[in-house]
């Protein structure tokens, strides 16, 4: 149990010991979350659907989202399935394709979770590594796994691959490549043409990021139809309530509002980037609303440690890979001045 602890503990971004944390007195730049609220169209939809409406169960189907959906991104809603949250979508597709003693892949470091989902099923697990270019490494001419995880941009480190190599992959690979996008909406590019003209290529999306709905629990993903509708098969019958799909109808309606927050984090995180490196960090270029940086000394901990003392949450990994930095979100422009000058003040270390 106290290991268990730990390990949450860490994921989440604390340091080991388990005092109580006011996370409200803290700069909290560890998860990823969006600094700004959701759409005020948002918070009006969901305030329409609290009263008499919630004795009814919600549209199975989630058929207003996923017209919304498809329109945004110029998709029949055949080709759409909304989830509660990404992670069922990605499980589902673990379900559907991947049975006890198959195998799926994915890169490390990427998102862990996809192993965690795979061993659930009973599906064994293989991972490729990373070259110091960013390179994928190992992935043999012919995969023959079921399921293929590829997150893009890439989650902690923050770069993007080309769609001349997802699709290349994706010709390489005899099962699903599922194209991890929760990052996307702060990227230059997408695999939407990839789904269109692939078929055995799946884009999943999360409203948790881009969209400020981390507490909400909203995902979708965009496939072939007889992708979606094997994944139909086995999500929950009522898998989205009222309020996720009226919240997920409004956010994606708001391009707006949507579009404005999205420019200022990455406007954001192009002068945090600069001041980073100004200092002697090693930041790689990320397209993100994050980004991984090394201090010159490449002491992650310390810099971790230093940063928690001043009341600023970031995500450090006990991961040797990832172990010399620090994954930081992308806060408002004065969380990221105060975490600069925290970083001064901390200093470059040996």
């Amino acid at each position: 149990m106290i290991a268990l602890r730990q390990n949450i503990a860490q994921m989440a971004g604390y340091v080991p010991g388990f005092q109580p944390l006011d996370v409200a007195s803290y700069i909290k730049l560890n998860t990823n979350e969006n600094p700004y609220p959701p759409s005020p169209q948002v918070i009006d939809a969901i305030a329409k659907e609290v009263g008499e409406g919630l004795r009814r169960y919600p549209d199975a189907a989630s058929r207003l989202a996923r017209e919304e959906a498809g329109k945004l991104y110029g998709f029949d809603p055949s080709w759409i399935i909304m989830a509660n949250g990404s992670d069922e979508v990605l499980n589902n597709l673990i379900r559907a394709f991947a049975g006890e003693g198959e195998e799926i892949a994915y890169i490390h470091p990427s998102y862990s979770y996809y192993g965690t989902l795979a061993e659930v099923q009973g599906a064994k697990v293989r991972t490729f590594g990373l070259t110091e270019a960013f390179e994928p490494e190992g992935i043999p001419e012919r995969y023959d796994g079921k399921l293929f995880f590829l997150t893009n941009p890439n989650a902690p480190l923050g770069f993007t691959y080309s769609q001349n190599y997802i699709a290349d992959l994706a010709g390489r690979i005899t099962g699903m490549l599922v194209v991890d996008e929760a990052y996307v909406d702060f990227a230059e590019e997408n695999s939407l043409e990839l789904v269109r003209s692939l078929d055995n290529v799946v884009v999943t999306r999360t409203f948790s990021k881009s969209y400020s709905l981390a507490g909400m629990r909203l995902g979708l993903a965009i496939a072939r139809p007889e992708v979606i509708a094997a994944l139909n098969k086995i999500r929950d019958h009522y898998n989205l309530d009222r309020l996720a799909q009226a919240a997920a109808t409004a956010a994606l309606h708001d391009q707006a509002y949507f579009l404005d927050c999205v420019a200022k984090i990455k406007e954001t995180r192009a002068w945090f980037t600069d001041e980073l490196q100004k200092i002697g960090y090693h930041v790689i270029p990320s397209s993100g609303n994050y980004v991984f940086a090394s201090p010159p000394d490449r002491d992650g901990t310390r810099i971790y440690q230093g940063l928690y003392d001043r009341k600023i949450l970031v995500r450090h990994f006990t991961d040797p890979k990832l172990s010399h930095g620090l994954r930081i979100t992308i806060g408002t422009k004065e969380e990221m001045e105060r975490t600069i000058q925290a970083l001064i003040e901390i200093g470059p270390g040996r």
